[in-house]
């Protein structure tokens, strides 16, 4: 087979602009799937960063819950609840709201999302937070996100040159606002919902949201002792706790979230559908050019035929000129998409990331694409009679 290569590689090359032009459609259509790959991936990674930065072995959420920007609160005591059961080490409650953060500099104000904890210890992975736990202790102390988009002005660049940063923070019910102060950085990202993030105690949120009961809770954290099977404790707690709230898992938590905005948000939808439209149009665009390629050495096909080869000779050299369209078309794809990313990353502040995996997964689509094109095309071949042609 590697025999044939030269003789499709001279067919496709022999008409150099044309190959160039077919280079550059196939490298266009790879660009749209990274694209909306990457997009799709940014949507599913900032939406779980939260999640993924929990410290819990379980959560409990309400059974009315549908993604964590949707507030569902439920009883502070079905955690108190679940504390009872063995095995059950520590439970810490989380509240969640959106607020309104005035940029300090043109007073214009932004929608942030406010997370509370009781800072005895940190429910967070993040390194900020664990090594700066006593400062949040402190009242009307807040953690500010660094990687929170621009327009909440220069928060982190005040805070970093060593000024006494304080901010106004304004509940979407209130016209009065509330002062506290930066007293620290972490750094989560924005989301499709989210354009910042605060972190603060659980004393500070209820002071800036002062309609909250903190006997409401928007997620409940449950920690197990060390050894203990968490399949075993989620069935008894299950059991155990009344039906307005259900117990998962912290991998079903993110799994539950990516479904959201998958299933049950347009957004979702749309890169689904994006993703699969540019696939049709890279089969669209390779069959034709390998429709013309073929129909253009027709008379040299037919030859071949009436001096013995078989269809399965001529079927390889199509095939094999898709596999070098989608190699070669993919190579300035790839490279174009990893500027963008970078270029989108910078704008968006979203985690548009070029990763190993995604590279094979769109070059994988890239070389089904041309196949399944090849395929399409080598239908006038197969007929051909060299008869007809002399």
């Amino acid at each position: 087979m590697i025999l044939n290569i030269p003789l499709a590689w001279l067919q496709l090359a022999r008409q150099k602009v044309r190959f160039l032009v077919a280079l550059a459609g196939i490298s266009f259509v790879v660009v749209l799937m990274f694209m909306q790959i990457g997009f799709q991936d940014a949507l599913y990674e900032s939406a779980t960063q939260v999640h993924n930065n929990l410290q819990a072995d379980l959560v409990l959420i309400s059974a009315q819950y549908k993604s964590l920007t949707s507030n569902q609160s439920f009883p502070r005591w079905r955690l108190y609840q679940a504390l009872s059961v063995g095995n059950v080490e520590s439970v810490s409650p989380l509240y969640l709201q959106f607020a309104k953060l005035k940029n300090p500099i043109d007073g214009l104000k932004f929608p942030i999302y406010v997370l509370g904890f009781d800072p005895v210890k940190s429910i967070f992975q993040l390194p900020e937070i664990q090594d700066n736990l006593r400062l949040l202790q402190l009242p009307n102390v807040v953690f500010f996100d660094k990687a929170s988009r621009p327009e909440f002005g220069p928060i982190s660049q005040e805070y970093l040159q060593g000024n006494n940063v304080r901010v106004e923070i304004f509940n979407y019910n209130k016209l009065i606002g509330y002062k506290v102060k930066i007293g620290g950085l972490f750094s989560l990202g924005p989301s499709f919902g989210v354009d910042g993030n605060l972190i603060v105690s659980s004393s500070t949120f209820l002071r800036i949201f002062q309609d909250r009961s903190a006997q409401n809770i928007d997620i409940g954290l449950i920690n197990l002792q060390p050894g203990t099977n968490p399949q075993e404790i989620l069935r008894q707690l299950s059991a155990r706790l009344p039906k307005d709230v259900k117990v998962i898992t912290r991998k079903e938590f993110v799994a539950l979230e990516k479904s959201y905005w998958t299933l049950r948000t347009p957004i979702g939808f749309v890169f689904n559908l994006m993703v699969g439209m540019s696939f049709i149009v890279g089969i669209i665009v390779v069959y034709q050019i390998l429709y013309s390629n073929i129909s253009n050495h027709l008379a040299e096909y037919a030859t071949l035929k009436a001096m013995g080869f078989k269809n399965k000779y001529l079927l390889n050299v199509v095939f094999q000129q898709a596999i070098i369209l989608a190699t070669l078309g993919y190579i300035p794809g790839i490279l174009i998409s990893i500027i963008l990313y970078d270029i989108a990353k910078d704008a968006t502040k979203l985690p548009v990331i070029m990763s190993v995996t995604k590279a094979i997964l769109i070059f994988s689509f890239a070389l089904v694409m041309c196949l399944f094109s090849g395929f399409l095309s080598t239908n006038k071949l197969r007929n051909v009679d060299p008869a007809d042609i002399f």
